[in-house]
């Protein structure tokens, strides 16, 4: 077994035990740090903590039998001080109000000093952090969001530079600079972060609050759990967040991020709680985080149009593995605010399980030229009870205009700046069960073709007793009846080893196929 380090803080480290499994491990291990037994997991992404500051660790993985299968040596960071919040005043009773207590933490500790967030219940509106700062929210502590929005910051969209030729952008709403109110915990242009421990930090949404009128905009937009703004260098490990007011965790504009162990929870009707949403972003690993949730588990995006167009900064190098997600409307999702493109994804080792779609490729006339994607690879997958597990979608009805002639036409229109592109995308080695609607629905615009989809490798079965539903958001798209393949607008098709099981005498649609290769089917009309 290889453990490879994914983080480290003075106090805590988090390992990924790649023993073949994808969120769980083959078989459970048992830690040893130091020779000291530590904990016993069943999680491919593990992190252990009560570490000492600036010590060295050999760390064991013992199977079953007792035999040592895996070894890491690390050293934990160095620490300057530890400031206690609750040595500053803060109550921790649930009912008194500790967010200036635990700002005062913050600003008050030094560089790689750890503000400490102990056992009890700490209710805040906004807590900003500063570079340099280890923040651990520990084991029985909780955060809890204030939901009155007249005591939370307002960030306006957008603030024009003293000498008028820049923008300096503070507020952000579905890829455009408008007004929002600040997050829960906020980072605003600041380096060398860590946030971790097994704390929780609840929002406190609910449809008496923050979900009641979700797509009217009361004073700004609703808030993000985390946001973070013009950050670089931010680490995020082993916490819970649940009951959300929007996004959970929104990185924007920001590079060299790390997503690892979270929990990250909402009701499954809850509005526009996407778990991580990196936007115009580059350098994101999520790794070992467990999503349950009321819409797309992670959404990848760059901006709606005018900021795609303005700032043309992708989201790029973003790589995702070994999670859970659980019934969201997409388990990766690109888009549907992509003005700048997305380049070089590679999602791996996961597992979906009830989710409405696998992978939800989500774009429309209109985004842009700069809106490419490109380099999308999917790899070593398991889904179950997936309505949909592949979609790319071109014609995706959101915004004022979304349902439009120009948006949802069929026909085709000239390729000019307005026009997207959809590249190069890999499947492979993908296993899904008890699929419901459609193995897979591509449809790309008929003047700029999805240029290739390749699916290698891909196992796909349907539920005996199926839900009827339709596959992807766009006008003139009926529910399916038909489980096989919808392949439109792709100029290059590659299938090689691609088995779909329980659609017998169903056609499967397949258009602009360069070539089709080792295609196995119960489906009468895929062809062999």
């Amino acid at each position: 077994m290889e453990i490879r380090l994914i983080m480290r803080t003075a106090r805590s480290v988090t390992v990924a035990l790649h023993d073949g499994g994808t969120y769980e491990t083959r078989e459970p291990y048992r830690l040893f740090l130091n020779d000291k037994e530590q904990r016993e997991t069943g999680t491919v992404v593990t992190s252990l903590y009560d570490l000492e500051p600036d010590t060295a660790y050999t760390l064991v993985a013992k199977n079953g039998k007792g035999e040592a299968v895996g070894q890491l040596s690390f050293r934990t960071e160095e620490e300057s001080v530890t400031i206690n919040v609750k040595d500053l005043g803060a109550a921790g009773d649930g009912v008194s109000d500790d967010t200036g207590f635990i700002q005062a933490a913050v600003m008050a500790c030094p560089p790689m000093g750890r503000v400490l967030v102990p056992a009890g219940s700490y209710r805040i509106t906004s807590i900003f952090l500063k570079s340099g700062i280890r923040l651990e929210i520990a084991k029985g502590a909780e955060l809890l969001a204030e939901t009155d929005r007249n005591r939370f910051a307002r960030f306006p969209g957008a603030l024009t530079s003293t000498d008028g030729k820049e923008e300096y952008h503070l507020g952000t709403w579905e890829g455009e600079p408008l007004p929002m109110f600040a997050g829960i915990l906020c980072g605003i242009r600041v380096t060398d972060v860590k946030l971790y421990g097994e704390g929780a930090v609840n929002g406190c949404a609910s449809k008496e609050n923050w979900w009641n009128n979700p797509k009217v905009m009361v004073g700004a937009y609703r808030p993000r759990m985390l946001f973070l703004n013009h950050c670089e260098k931010v680490q995020v490990q082993g916490l819970t967040f649940h009951d959300s007011p929007a996004w959970v965790v929104h990185p924007f504009f920001s590079n060299d991020l790390v997503f690892a162990g979270l929990e990250i929870r909402n009701p499954k009707q809850s509005p526009n709680t996407d778990g991580i949403d990196p936007e115009s972003c580059r350098g994101v690993e999520i790794a070992g985080v467990h999503f349950s949730l009321g819409d797309d588990c992670i959404a990848v995006k760059s901006g709606k149009i005018y900021m795609g167009k303005k700032y043309k900064t992708p989201s790029e190098d973003v790589h995702i593995s070994h999670c859970l997600m659980e019934n969201g409307h997409g388990a990766v999702t690109v888009g549907s605010e992509i003005g700048a493109g997305v380049r070089g994804m590679v999602v791996e080792k996961c597992r979906f399980s009830h989710t409405d779609r696998g992978l939800r490729i989500k774009t429309r006339r209109g985004r842009g030229k700069d809106s490419v994607l490109d380099g999308i690879t999917f790899r070593d997958i398991e889904m179950d009870q997936v309505m949909t597990p592949f979609t790319a979608n071109a014609f995706y009805f959101c915004d004022p205009d979304g349902r439009t002639e120009y948006v949802q036409s069929r026909e085709t229109y000239p390729v000019d700046e307005r026009t997207p592109q959809m590249k190069h995308f890999v499947f492979e080695n993908i296993h899904a069960v008890n699929c419901h609607v459609a193995a897979a629905y591509f449809e790309g615009l008929p003047e700029k073709k999805i240029e290739r989809m390749e699916m290698r490798n891909c196992f796909i079965s349907f539920a005996k007793e199926t839900k009827t539903d339709v596959p992807i958001m766009s006008e003139g798209v009926e529910a399916c009846t038909k489980r096989g393949l919808y392949v439109k607008n792709v100029e290059t098709l590659v299938l090689e080893n691609v088995v779909i099981e329980g659609a017998e005498g169903e056609p499967v649609t397949l258009l602009d196929v360069d070539r089709v290769n080792s295609v196995r089917s119960t489906s009468k009309d895929v062809p062999t």
